[in-house]
């Protein structure tokens, strides 16, 4: 995950309409990210902005599947560019067989002529638009990630009470698309598992020909939504699984489905290489939605499982930050540990997420942390009631809800 603050949907959707005003060609500019977080509303947006400029094309519809439908498309955007600079924008282009090597040919013909005409192309999964563009379009495209809605941008664009989408964000994730369906469980669960889960798993991810064993790649992401915010080793992982595989298969689907914006394993931090490789991941299901359709209990509550909902805060923030754009590690160190090490443009913190009461013995870890790195400020992120222990030690407190509202 790169470290940058161009992930949220109005930060793209601002550097994209700035990007589209400067003289054409440019760059081709290629938007990835998780399904159903709002790409194609993203490029209709700016077809509406552009107006006679812009032709929007959709490479999923089936007529895209004719002969000459490609070329078509082109000689018309050809056509638009000799009357005034525009812009085409291609939608899902995965479908598209062998688009890297098509869009390279079309687009060295409009820098060869001159064409004034800008490029933007989108996708479901970042794997596909990430290998091919590095492979066969090098130099020649820019890239923006649309990722998982912060709360505060759910609350803001839906017009939803913040409390109200922070509390429900908890359980039920920030996908714009299935807040109509948030009083309705049933339906809200089919949502996230048919327009979501199951065509990321089940489709996007399986046209990498890397993917010789779908089952063991559900089993993984299971394992994984399973176990938020916990340290788990690649053996201990193996180990629950149904179908045995090496540790390195295991490793490479978790990196897969991180790529996929579904969830993460988390490497140790330090400045050796070779440890953070080595040591066990903690895994991070980069939505909170994911956590609530995948188990089989019911979401947890303060009250009745604080262990589970500590869990479920932790796994919150840290996927905050990473859909963000920070730059994600956690630190341990028998018996003293950090839950997020964080880098990025908020800075450097190092960050410890407490949902019940604690001391400042319990911040160990964290200050021991920041004594052996000086570059990185010490976070605490906890409940309102206890706010002031942190402020005691002269450490930066946050509570959990003002950080997923405000980062």
């Amino acid at each position: 995950m790169t470290s940058t603050s161009v992930h949220t949907y109005q930060a793209v959707r601002a550097e994209l309409g700035k990007r589209l005003k400067e003289p054409a060609p440019g760059r081709v500019q290629i938007l990835s990210g998780p399904r159903q977080v709002g790409k194609t509303t993203l490029l209709l947006e700016i077809a509406g902005d552009f107006g006679e400029s812009a032709l929007y094309i959709a490479a999923d519809a089936p007529e895209a599947a004719l002969a000459g439908w490609w070329d078509i498309q082109w000689q018309r955007a050809q056509e638009m560019a000799e009357r005034r600079k525009s812009i085409l924008l291609i939608d899902e282009i995965q479908h598209i067989f062998a688009w890297p090597k098509l869009l390279k040919s079309r687009m060295d013909q409009v820098y060869r002529k001159k064409v004034p005409l800008h490029v933007v192309v989108t996708g479901s999964s970042a794997l596909h638009l990430g290998a091919g563009s590095r492979e066969t379009m090098a130099g020649r495209f820019e890239r923006l990630s649309i990722l998982h809605w912060p709360v505060s941008v759910v609350a803001q664009r839906l017009r939803i009470k913040e409390n109200r989408a922070l509390m429900n964000s908890l359980t039920l994730g920030t996908y714009p698309g299935a807040v109509r369906f948030w009083k309705d469980p049933a339906r809200w669960r089919a949502y996230i598992r048919d327009s979501i889960i199951e065509p990321a798993i089940g489709k996007d991810i399986l046209m990498l020909e890397s993917i010789r064993k779908p089952a063991l790649l559900r089993q993984v992401f299971a394992v994984a939504t399973g176990h938020p915010a916990e340290i788990v080793s690649l053996q201990k992982m193996a180990g629950w699984l149904n179908e045995k595989s090496a540790l390195e298969t295991v490793a490479h689907y978790l990196h897969v489905l991180e790529e996929a914006c579904l969830v993460a394993g988390v490497r140790k931090y330090s400045r050796r290489e070779i440890r953070r490789r080595m040591a066990p991941p903690k895994l991070i299901t980069l939505s909170q939605a994911f956590l609530s359709v995948s188990g089989p209990d019911e979401p947890p509550s303060l009250k009745k499982d604080p262990a589970r909902w500590g869990r479920y805060i932790e796994n919150a923030c840290l996927s905050h930050a990473w859909n963000c754009g920070q730059e994600i590690y956690y630190w341990r160190e028998e018996p003293l540990e950090v839950d997020g090490v964080f880098i990025g443009s908020w800075g450097k913190w190092a960050v410890e997420v407490k949902t019940g009461p604690y001391t400042y013995r319990d911040l160990g870890g964290l200050t021991e942390f920041c004594r052996r790195y000086p570059e990185f400020k010490p976070m605490v992120i906890c409940d309102e009631t206890h706010v002031s222990v942190a402020a005691q030690m002269n450490v930066k407190c946050l509570t959990w809800k003002k950080f997923l509202l405000t980062g």
